[in-house]
């Protein structure tokens, strides 16, 4: 445990010498926030219309969304750019020279994602109660819980693409992709009733639409669904390939 605990520390004050990859992962969710509650609004279906945000208010449903959203910008950008820079720098060689383990690595990079998304979706509800009125959550601890489930899942997958991906260079590229794909067509973006039968999906194929789910269940208080079992599928499946093709050098 102090092991873990030392190279958490150091990773998360190396993480912090990447001011750039860290600014776009933080600042990015909160643009799209207020670009999308600016066209949005927040006005709930009314009756007699097509039912969309699940029923309540489009900043109702894009806040615990978007908590989502800044998750994955963490764990999909960052985490394998500075995992897969670490590799490059001979960082990762010096910790295996140390006897750190593989498990111990990513341990810390799940710490590190953590503080990082904490943060993050801190200033996202701070910035985003100072604008606009939108429900609160209806279990404050289900919130918390959800918050960390998926971080420990988005996290596996990003530390999958720092494994698999030879350079920082190449994750960077690759997880900005994949963000963007998620964004879109995963739940945070355009409301799923909008999205044609094809993007419909491939909606149902990305891991943000099912953290999206999870993450409003918990906060407008209603059932869990199957979401909940996708989205540990996917995490699992993505620390196995992660840990099975970990690189030192």
């Amino acid at each position: 445990m102090g092991t873990l605990a030392r190279l958490s520390w150091l990773q998360l004050k190396l993480f912090l010498r990447e001011p750039l990859t860290v600014i776009f992962s933080l600042a990015l969710p909160l643009i799209i926030l207020f670009v999308l509650g600016g066209v949005f609004g927040n006005e709930p279906s009314q009756p007699g219309e097509e039912v969309i945000y699940r029923g309540v208010g489009a900043m109702s449903y894009y806040v615990p969304a978007y908590l989502a959203l800044v998750i994955a910008s963490v764990c999909v950008m960052s985490v394998p750019t500075h995992m897969a820079g670490d590799r490059e720098r001979g960082v990762l060689k010096r910790f295996h020279a140390s006897s750190v383990s593989a498990f111990a690595v990513a341990g810390a990079e799940v710490f590190v994602a953590f503080v990082l998304s904490a943060v993050s979706a801190l200033i996202l509800l701070i910035a985003a109660a100072l604008v606009y009125d939108f429900e609160a959550p209806e279990s404050t601890l289900s919130v918390i819980g959800a918050f960390v489930f998926l971080t420990a899942g988005f996290a596996s997958f990003g530390i999958m693409l720092g494994a698999v991906l030879p350079t920082a260079r190449a994750a960077q590229a690759v997880g900005m992709v994949i963000w963007f794909v998620m964004l879109f067509l995963g739940g945070a973006g355009p409301p799923p009733e909008v999205l044609t039968g094809g993007m419909q999906a491939i909606l149902d194929l990305t891991p943000l639409w099912h953290a999206v789910r999870v993450m409003q269940d918990m906060w407008l208080g209603l059932d869990a669904g199957l979401s909940w079992f996708v989205f540990a599928g996917i995490a699992v499946f993505c620390a196995g390939i992660g840990l099975r093709f970990f690189r030192w050098e």
